[in-house]
């Protein structure tokens, strides 16, 4: 929601350790294009962009994106960010990327799943590969980080593995 465009995500956004591995610590970062952002996205049929809330403190603390969506094919990519860093590493990502998954296989009747992110990131792909994704691929010397060409890792999961996975 673009209430929750506020100075907390502003702040996830404009840090150089949270974004670190995302493509958008190359873009503007104002709270007006980041609620620009978020507005469209809520009007775009092909991406749903959903706020990561701690229920029990009614807490903000990242988002999730499936998207781009084919319809046609049947699949979509997730993106994830946990800006709070204090809520790093206590499985939150893991459990907002499992049900996004079970949404999307259940609900929406997509057939598959992907991700994709820096090699350098080992706690990304062990946070999708917890919530059931595999490895599929790498992409060798996709992306420049810290002034050095890394690997892309990509990910996936088709709705057969969640059935078996639970």
């Amino acid at each position: 929601m673009v209430s929750d465009v506020d100075t907390n995500y502003h702040r996830w956004m404009n840090d150089p350790e949270v974004t670190s591995y995302l493509e958008s610590r190359f873009l503007s970062n104002g709270l007006e294009s980041l609620r620009s952002y978020v507005e469209a996205m809520a009007k775009d049929r092909d991406n749903l962009f959903l706020g990561i809330i701690l229920k029990e403190q009614d807490r903000h603390i990242g988002n999730i994106k499936l998207g781009p969506i084919n319809w046609i094919h049947r699949y979509g990519d997730i993106g994830i960010i946990v800006g709070e860093k204090d809520c790093w590493g206590k499985g939150y990502a893991a459990e907002a990327i499992g049900l996004l998954s079970r949404y999307a296989f259940d609900v929406m009747n997509l057939n598959k799943l992907t991700a994709g992110c820096y090699g350098k990131n080992i706690g990304s792909v062990k946070t999708f590969q917890k919530a059931g994704f595999s490895v599929e691929g790498v992409r060798e010397q996709q992306y420049i980080c810290d002034g050095t060409y890394i690997d892309a890792v990509m990910m996936g999961m088709v709705r057969t593995e969640r059935k078996e996975n639970g």
